[in-house]
């Protein structure tokens, strides 16, 4: 296995030097006070702010898990995922403008300003604690124990565990100087690094030796791995592959495409928004730069990133087919390792250290976000100054880093299926995280119960029953729906001075919220809800436009792909007309 050269660790040393100087020279502005720390003053353009969504999903093992659905199951094995894009864009042309508007620090913040009574107290701080720290500190282990295993296989003269320390201490330093001005300046360049870097890397795969000679990639691979869309069945793969093509019966596939999406809570995908894609748009200019940092996201993010992933993962299954099942996904790191001359390996392995500390860094300035705001400043020291909560801040993103060291050393490694787990312990509550909005009658009550309801659900149907994903998440949601309206109708409504309060300050509008519009006839609320019903269409047949038509032109297809674009255009144009004729001063 060939060392690094001179040249290799140069751009290494190089990119982590320039992460270093950004996160120093907003030290000071973040420092001046939370609203600078945790939302940058509310003052980033759409393209930071979208582009720091999309680093942030950008983690060191997102390739690696979309090269291992390639390996195992052909292009279409993407559809575990791309099922979220009708969410994204639900998120896009409805809620991206009303999380701006609301004018809050976190997301949690949005529960006393939407519930009353004890029960929206506990729910705040109990997800402050929740998700600030113990969710938060398994997902930065997933992406620790990925950048683990690209340190093992590609610089094996390193301790990959005190690497892995040494960078997390490195990346709480900085994101912990710079909050969330460092963290977004840093998110964007690292992201241009990450995607060049995979660019070039698949471009170097296609060309290869072992590809070459066989002819190219649809020479050497079966036709199924090609396909787009899984078949609708259970037969074995064509050709007696040992990976068979996603197959699947189309009840599973419909409890993904069409329930998934809107149901349940993912990182990064929650429903109605919310995490750190929620402080990216608090952090917005205003709302329309809210909802165009949202709709770049959401583009870039099925559209752009992908495919280079995509194409190294069909490399490592013509260079490297004997890798067992469980393993695919190294095949990612093992092509890096095969294909790259001197100094771009370097430059690959910064790429990742890129996608790697993007994620790290935000997610380490969002769990502050929560255990400070909605924490330690709602009920442990309220009276305090800014400067004493930046530097509170501060300790407590040190304090979340180690956590999630133990969390990656210590109890991860044990854990399995768990974004399958995720998925089906938070099925139903979206319908929660949606309506909330637009429906007065929900309360506190209502979102404890959609939280603990699809747990019970889950564990029923794991312990009784031989049911599997995804075709668990109908049972699940209809369970946790039933059980949530039940208790909304059995337990009192939100005191109406702060539905009224919160109807003032948001102007939601629509049909569930004339009870409390009624009283309020001066307030100008949200109108044209068939336009945005209209935009979320378009933009749904935009993102899936592009994506496929960017496959089928890599593929060598253009007349199709010509197609698509056309299609995809043609979207783009209805979407542009709408927002173009929009007052985006009325609601300032």
């Amino acid at each position: 296995m060939a060392q690094l050269t001179f040249l290799d660790w140069a751009f290494i040393a190089g990119y982590m030097l320039l992460t270093l100087v950004v996160g120093l020279y907003f030290s000071s502005r973040a420092s001046e006070n939370v609203g600078e720390f945790f939302l940058s003053g509310r003052q980033l353009p759409w393209w930071i702010a979208g582009t720091g969504m999309v680093a942030t999903t950008f983690a060191a093992d997102t390739p690696l898990a979309v090269a291992g659905f390639v390996a195992r199951n052909g292009i279409a094995g993407n559809w575990v995922w791309w099922t979220f894009v009708s969410g994204g864009m639900l998120t896009v042309f409805f809620f991206a403008r009303l999380w701006r508007r609301a004018n809050i620090l976190t997301d949690l913040e949005f529960i006393e300003l939407r519930y009353s009574g004890h029960a929206a107290t506990f729910l705040r701080g109990f997800k402050a604690v929740y998700f600030g720290l113990f969710i938060n500190a398994v997902i930065i282990g997933w992406v620790n124990l990925a950048m683990y295993k690209i340190i093992k296989i590609m610089i094996p003269g390193l301790n990959p565990e005190l690497t892995i320390v040494g960078l997390v201490v490195f990346t709480a330093v900085y994101s912990g100087m710079s909050g969330l001005w460092g963290v977004s300046i840093t998110d964007a360049v690292q992201f241009i690094i990450a995607m060049g870097g995979c660019i070039v890397l698949a471009v170097l795969a296609v060309d290869s030796p072992a590809v070459t000679a066989a002819g190219g990639l649809k020479q050497a691979l079966p036709s199924w791995m090609f396909d787009f869309f899984p078949t609708w069945n259970n037969a074995a793969a064509p050709d007696g592959a040992a990976s068979g093509a996603y197959a699947l019966p189309f009840a599973s596939f419909a409890a993904m495409a069409f329930v998934q999406w809107w149901s349940s809570w993912y990182p990064g995908a929650e429903p109605g928004g919310g995490g750190y894609i929620a402080q990216r748009m608090m952090s917005a200019k205003d709302e329309k730069h809210s909802l165009l940092a949202t709709l770049w996201f959401t583009i870039a993010h099925y559209c752009v990133r992908p495919w280079p992933w995509i194409v190294v993962g069909l490399v490592s299954m013509v260079m490297f087919p004997d890798l067992p099942a469980g393993q695919k996904e190294d095949g990612f790191v093992h092509v890096m390792n095969a294909v790259l001359p001197a100094g771009l390996k370097g430059l690959l392995i910064a790429a990742f250290l890129a996608a790697y500390m993007s994620t790290l860094s935000t997610h380490l300035n969002w769990g502050t976000s929560y255990l400070i705001n909605d924490g330690y400043r709602r009920f442990l020291k309220p009276d305090g100054d800014e400067k004493h909560y930046v530097l509170v801040s501060r300790i407590v993103t040190a304090v979340t880093a180690i956590f999630a060291l133990y969390i990656t050393f210590f109890v991860l490694k044990t854990i399995t299926g768990a974004w399958e787990f995720i998925i089906q312990c938070g099925a139903g509550t979206g319908f929660v995280l949606i309506m909330r909005w637009f429906w007065w009658r929900l309360n506190a009550w209502s979102e404890i119960t959609s939280m603990v309801a699809p747990i019970i659900a889950y564990t029923v149907i794991s312990l009784f029953t031989t049911i599997a994903f995804p075709n668990t998440l109908f049972i699940i949601v209809l369970f946790t729906i039933a059980c949530t309206l039940a208790v909304t109708w059995l337990t009192p409504p939100t005191d109406l001075s702060r539905l009224e309060a919160f109807y003032r300050t948001t102007r939601v509008g629509g049909a569930f919220w004339k009870p409390i519009a009624k009283n309020l006839p001066d307030v100008k609320a949200d109108t044209g809800f068939p336009a945005l019903f209209a935009d979320w269409f378009f933009g749904i047949v935009l993102v899936y436009s592009m994506l496929f038509g960017t496959g089928k032109l890599i593929f060598g297809e253009p007349a199709t792909a010509l197609l698509y674009y056309a299609v995809g255009a043609f979207a783009g144009f209805m979407i542009w007309r709408d927002l173009s004729k929009r007052n985006w001063k009325t609601f300032d």
